[in-house]
């Protein structure tokens, strides 16, 4: 009995100086520094903000207001719509008529007029001829 009493004394004594270290705790950071690290963070916030989605719109908006600029009397237009027409008489500066076929003219403005309907196109189609004298080749 001796034995096991020694025994459940070492394990207590092994525990007791296991659950006695005292971890080491990191100072607390500085006011100012906890502040600087937040504004910094804001500026980058507004820094990627700028670069992922004001940039590029404005760039899309000045590459369609200088197509729309180009456009003339005899130029084919896809509108948001989705209607294929041509220019047929530029009005002013933001208004256009657009012959649709059929009798049928609209006046619009120009900014509801997508792009040219040569650049709307799909660069290949499926049915293309070229496609078919491929694959009979190999």
């Amino acid at each position: 009995m001796i034995f096991m009493n020694e025994a459940f004394a070492a394990d207590e004594k092994i525990e007791t100086t296991t659950t006695t270290a005292v971890p080491a705790i990191a100072p607390e950071p500085a006011t100012a520094d906890t502040l600087l690290m937040n504004v910094g963070m804001v500026i980058v916030m507004g820094v990627l903000f700028y670069l992922l989605l004001i940039r590029p719109q404005q760039k899309r908006y000045k590459e369609h207001s200088d197509m729309i600029s180009r456009l003339d009397k005899g130029s084919k237009v896809v509108t948001q719509g989705g209607l294929v027409g041509e220019i047929e008489k530029v009005i002013s500066d933001h208004e256009v008529v657009v012959d649709f076929g059929g009798n049928v003219k609209m006046t619009m403005m120009r900014s509801y007029i997508l792009g040219r309907y040569e650049d709307s196109l799909p660069k290949s189609i499926a049915n293309d001829v070229a496609k078919k004298k491929d694959k009979s080749s190999k």
